[in-house]
């Protein structure tokens, strides 16, 4: 996307690519259907970003979601928004987008080396804008495997080389070390949209494991409940609601070195129509099977309820309605970052200036998820990161001038 702005102003862009391919991730992210921004009103859209929206805000309103529509129609894919308020190209997935974008950049003369990785500045001084890359021999192995260690040189320099989720796609966080050791703060990369452990029963986790439980609130020290699905995996739990209260599980973990989510099942149902509706049992009647019946729990919620007490269920109505309202799954820690959708962590906001150059190397712009902002899944993580390269690409130009 930076590219794109940066050769449409009539600049030569050459594009280093670590990987053989390029939009390894684009195309990861698309694999289900290319989810790209969202529909919601744009003050709303902000806070998905917590306090990084100061810095994200202004980028996101001059290229925002309804720009990003219109872009992705220019490629010959009209946006359409899903029942959810998702937005999708016509194709749904990322491949027909991606071949359109390609040739794009091709028009524009865009140059795009493949197998050559970013290793830092040479010398040190950041201001000589000369920096090594490492090439791949075009291979699927190593930096260096194959190839050489090269200098080269630029007017401008644009970094928009990711987190550290999905490393086979490419990024790996190996930028880490090159900024640190120039002197740009860098918060520790961390797992953000990922799943979380819970010690389950060996007979839960096989029996419920890859089922989804549907239509839930979840809360995290009582924050404001999350509407959603969440899935059983055998190891723990992942899925959007989960992703939606990610941060305060991390921040929990982080001051209590264990965190709790606590479950909503039937966040439809009042307390007393809970009570009223568990009054309906018969003596022959067990507890699962009224919970199945009159209260409309699926066996997996009725699993998680019987997890979440040691198997020993409330008999009295109004306690057992309340831990059906209230169910409490401990989390043990955040599952790795290499199976998380995103990143959190990255440079620091204050390390950079409102064009996105950083304040320590003038002449140095960087983009998307290098930078520590977090957001949930939806439409928020590709909107932040294509609407930041814009930004830093017109940032470049402005500089240039």
């Amino acid at each position: 996307m930076a590219a794109e702005v940066l050769a449409g102003a009539g600049l030569r862009v050459t594009v280093y690519e670590r990987m053989p391919s390029v939009a390894r991730k684009f195309l990861l992210a698309g694999r289900g259907g290319l989810n790209l921004t969202h529909s919601e009103p744009l003050p709303t859209f902000l806070t998905r970003y917590g306090e990084a929206s100061q810095v994200l805000g202004p980028a996101i309103g001059a290229f925002s979601p309804d720009d990003l529509g219109s872009w992705c129609a220019g490629l010959g894919q009209v946006p359409f928004v899903g029942s959810s308020g998702r937005v999708f190209p016509a194709a749904m997935r990322a491949s027909a987008l991606l071949r359109a974008w390609q040739e794009r950049l091709s028009e524009l003369e865009v140059e795009i080396r493949v197998g050559h990785e970013w290793l830092g500045w040479i010398p040190e001084d950041v201001m000589s804008q000369r920096f090594r890359v490492a090439t791949t021999g075009g291979g699927e192995g190593a930096p260096g495997s194959g190839g050489d260690e090269i200098v080269e040189s630029a007017d401008v320099t644009l970094l928009c080389l990711g987190g550290a989720s999905w490393p086979k796609t490419g990024s790996n966080g190996a930028w880490v070390g090159p900024l640190a050791s120039h002197g740009v703060a860098v918060n520790p990369l961390r797992a953000a949209n990922s799943g979380f452990d819970v010690h389950w029963s060996p007979v839960f986790a096989e029996r419920f494991a890859g089922v989804p439980v549907k239509n839930v609130a979840v809360s995290v020290a009582g924050s404001v409940p999350v509407r959603g699905e969440l899935m059983v995996v055998d190891d723990g739990v992942e899925g959007g609601a989960i992703y939606a209260v990610g941060s305060e599980l991390r921040a929990q973990l982080d001051a209590h070195g264990s965190a709790e989510l606590t479950v909503d099942l039937r966040p439809d149902l009042t307390h007393g129509q809970i009570v009223e509706r568990l009054g309906r049992r018969r003596p022959k009647d067990s507890v699962s099977k009224v919970l199945e019946r009159s209260v409309g729990l699926a066996p997996v919620t009725i699993g998680l309820l019987r997890e979440s007490c040691d198997n020993h269920l409330p008999e009295e109505p109004d306690a057992l309605a309340t831990l059906i309202a209230a169910t409490p799954i401990r989390i043990a820690s955040v599952q790795p970052i290499d199976r998380a959708i995103s990143t959190a962590g990255g440079i620091r906001l204050d390390e950079i200036d409102k064009s996105f150059m950083l304040r320590s190397a003038p002449g140095v712009f960087v983009a998307g998820e290098m930078l520590d902002w977090d957001a949930p899944t939806g439409g928020y993580l590709l909107q932040a990161t294509f609407s930041t390269a814009v930004a830093a690409a017109r940032g470049a130009i402005a500089w240039l001038d």
